[in-house]
């Protein structure tokens, strides 16, 4: 499927969708080292452009995209950010929402924190993709479960113009791994550590994690262990001179871009689009689960109603 990439960022759902075998035509933002970044690892083009302001949506309609993926800005829902929909930010949902309903792509795939649930600017998105005649399945994965070692909660949502509702909600369920990915299984031997320091909002909260968990959420700030810090009863293991913070490029291992993959410019720039990426597995997951559908549908709309149906019994049985 042609694909363009909204929000594209540093490229991780680009890189995510592109594994899984869709065809990246074009990508779009406006920040300017995460666009230099995107352009030194892929080949299509990246427009640099302002996704807020009025548009021509012929910028985008003339790739003929298939499908439009994209993950809004998600500062002023995040619970890392201030939570307050009135800054701007939170409108480029609705921003994305326009595009997908006047480019009117098969399918299109949002990503955004956990908490839009609770913010004023998704029903209003909703309304948009359902007056352009788009059904909507939507989860909130962990994408511990979704090959990518670290928790990470994130809000998806798919739609297909003229689709069934919720029909890829049990795709997501299906594909979920049975538990979740540690640090220690993702790189196998390639770690020389067993514990490492990720600095907490607060002091009330842990600080020191082990390899043998889920990372946490990779954030968009990296900070060195303070002179201050003495431990918290629930870390991994006591301070000491073994303890560290993740390097950079530990941290884009974690968000699942492979060691391959070119990063350049300051680093708190790194930091902050490395925090900000899809993680790539996520984005992959995502892509092989619309993939799985989209060949099933071949079969036809019986076959697919019996295999959901199937798993629904499945369930209830199981409950």
């Amino acid at each position: 499927m042609k694909t363009i990439d909204l929000f594209a960022g540093c490229g991780g759902m680009s890189l995510g969708f592109q594994n899984a075998g869709f065809d990246i035509v074009a990508a779009f933002d406006n920040w300017e080292p995460t666009i230099k970044i995107y352009e030194a690892n892929f080949n299509h083009p990246i427009i640099n452009l302002d996704l807020s302001q009025d548009l021509d949506y012929s910028v985008f309609s003339k790739y003929k995209p298939d499908i439009i993926v994209g993950g809004p800005p998600c500062q002023d829902f995040s619970s890392a950010g201030k939570r307050d929909e009135e800054l701007g930010r939170a409108d480029l949902t609705l921003s994305f929402a326009e595009i997908v309903a006047n480019v009117k792509p098969h399918f299109f795939v949002m990503e955004n924190v956990e908490r839009i649930l609770k913010s004023k600017r998704l029903p209003e998105a909703i309304k948009i993709f359902r007056k352009a005649g788009y059904s909507l399945s939507s989860k909130v994965l962990d994408t511990s479960y979704c090959g990518v070692p670290q928790i990470r909660k994130r809000f998806i949502m798919v739609g297909e113009l003229n689709g069934p509702d919720n029909v890829l909600s049990y795709y997501f369920e299906n594909h979920l791994a049975l538990k979740p990915m540690t640090i220690r299984d993702y790189f196998g031997k390639k770690l020389d550590f067993d514990n490492y320091y990720r600095h907490p909002r607060n002091y009330s909260r842990r600080a020191v994690y082990s390899v043998d968990e889920p990372s946490p959420t990779i954030r968009g700030v990296n900070r060195p262990v303070p002179k201050g810090y003495k431990g918290h009863p629930a870390d991994s293991a006591p301070i000491s001179e073994r303890i560290r913070p993740l390097t950079t490029i530990e941290r884009s291992y974690i968000q699942t871009f492979p060691p391959e993959f070119k990063w350049a410019g300051r680093k708190s720039d790194l930091e902050q689009m490395i925090g900000n990426a899809v993680p790539v597995k996520l984005a992959e997951f995502v892509a092989n689960c619309i993939k799985q559908y989209d060949a099933d549908k071949a079969r036809g709309e019986s076959y697919i109603k019996a295999k959901v149906a199937g798993v629904l019994v499945f369930d209830k049985k199981k409950k």
